[in-house]
């Protein structure tokens, strides 16, 4: 297992071949299956063609209007494969599509010249099990990134969420045995890999993701603009919660901290920012009839996903930002939000323990009880300097994770891959 400094030397692929399967890095974060992995793809991808790699991205057609060929950025192609019907597939459908997707991958490749594709770089376990019959095909090494792992996932689950189906940890394992290089966000991700995947270390690099530091600035000047324009109280305290609204992401937990807060005598506002995903589609109204139910409807805000520009901007309004997550494998959201000079409380649970420094740049919470959580944020909302002392500690924490960090340390991975392939080949 090794963390990454690129090392100069050794040649770089190309052309990499991203396959995104289930969703597309044109699709706005925090809606359907749309999230951190979306913004990662399209940020390495954006710093690795700025360093000389071209990258083709891959993903499913989910609309019969959009182009088969699409440039994202200089450098940067997405291509819309068919595979299935364009609307209504679940995440749990795609298996079935995994066939034809494969071969809308390998079509592409034929109509070009022999050797393409210098290797194959897969998110999420959808992807690897087609990232594994391409690297096979084409003879190139297989980069692997898994962003959540079922058995991890399994351990940790939500009240009524369904566990991650053994088709899904069997497709894992095939990946993991298959890939020439693993990619893990975190130190505790890659250990996972080793101990619960059996993945051999030395195919295991451990590269952060980043954030966009030049968006996700502090800008204390710019909150009660901030506040106006989402339509918070200027003068009440504000917590709120990023991302898609699904069991996994446990919004409900902050929900019922604030009840109870509120039943301790202490006021706030809470802002539920994101669309609903996953199990949560069974249910979309679900978490406003928590709030119903839990006598807070009244300070409860809803506010559609956001672009980036204007998620900043949210992070700048409230007072903390809190991610009561079962299971992350890092949480983009906290190291967003701490950029913009909001602290943040958040579950000690996997990437997350990386990505929020406890004491420093914010709090880290051991359960999921409401109770606890209560607490934690009681604590933090009345003791303003306290808030004043994180913030700062939140600015220079995010400010060590960088996409061109991420996309260096990506590229001493992939040297590592070919390295690897080649011994392989030669054995």
């Amino acid at each position: 297992m090794h963390s990454h400094t690129p090392q100069s030397g050794r040649s770089l692929p190309r052309r990499v071949a991203t396959l995104s399967v289930h969703t597309s890095p044109l699709d706005q974060p925090g809606t359907g299956d749309a999230g951190g992995m979306n913004v990662y793809i399209v940020e390495v991808a954006e710093r690795l063609a700025r360093s000389g790699v071209e990258v083709e991205i891959f993903t499913r057609a989910t609309n019969s209007d959009l182009p088969p060929v699409v440039e994202m950025a200089p450098g940067v192609l997405v291509r819309h494969v068919v595979a299935g019907p364009f609307e209504g597939l679940a995440k749990e459908d795609l298996p079935a599509q995994l066939c034809a997707f494969t071969s809308g991958v390998l079509r592409a490749e034929a109509a070009r010249p022999l050797g393409w594709y210098d290797l194959v770089h897969s998110h999420y376990w959808l992807s690897g099990q087609v990232g594994w019959l391409a690297k096979d095909r084409w003879g190139v090494p297989l980069v692997h990134t898994a962003h959540t792992l079922a058995k991890v996932k399994n351990q940790l689950l939500a009240d009524g969420d369904k566990p991650e189906p053994r088709a899904r940890v069997i497709g894992e394992e095939q990946v993991v045995a298959a890939a020439d290089g693993l990619v893990a966000n975190t130190p505790a991700e890659a250990r996972e890999l080793i101990e619960l995947y059996d993945a051999d270390p030395r195919r295991v690099s451990v590269v952060p993701p980043g954030v966009d530091l030049e968006i996700f600035t502090s800008r204390p000047e710019r909150r009660e603009a901030a506040r106006r324009r989402f339509g918070l109280p200027a003068d009440a305290q504000v917590v709120a919660f990023v991302g898609r609204i699904q069991p996994l992401k446990a919004p409900d937990v902050l929900l019922r901290a604030a009840a109870e807060l509120r039943r301790r005598g202490q006021e706030l506002v809470v802002a539920v920012c994101g669309g609903p995903s996953g199990s949560g589609l069974d249910r979309p109204t679900a978490l406003m009839d928590l709030a119903r139910d839990l006598g807070i409807a009244d300070i409860v805000r809803f506010i559609e996903p956001q672009p980036r520009t204007a998620l900043a901007d949210l992070y700048r309004a409230v007072d903390v930002v809190a991610v009561p997550s079962y299971n992350e494998s890092f949480g983009l959201v906290a190291i967003e939000a701490q950029a913009c000079g909001t602290p943040v409380v958040a579950a000690a649970v996997g990437g997350l323990v990386t990505a929020v420094r406890d004491g420093v740049s914010g709090l880290l919470v051991d359960t999921h009880d409401a109770g606890d959580w209560a607490t934690s944020l009681g604590r933090l909302l009345a003791e303003p300097r306290r808030r004043d002392e994180l913030a700062a500690g939140a600015v220079q924490h995010a400010s060590e994770f960088s996409w061109s960090h991420t996309a260096s340390g990506l590229l001493a991975a992939y040297r590592d891959a070919l390295d690897v392939h080649k011994e392989v080949k030669a054995a």
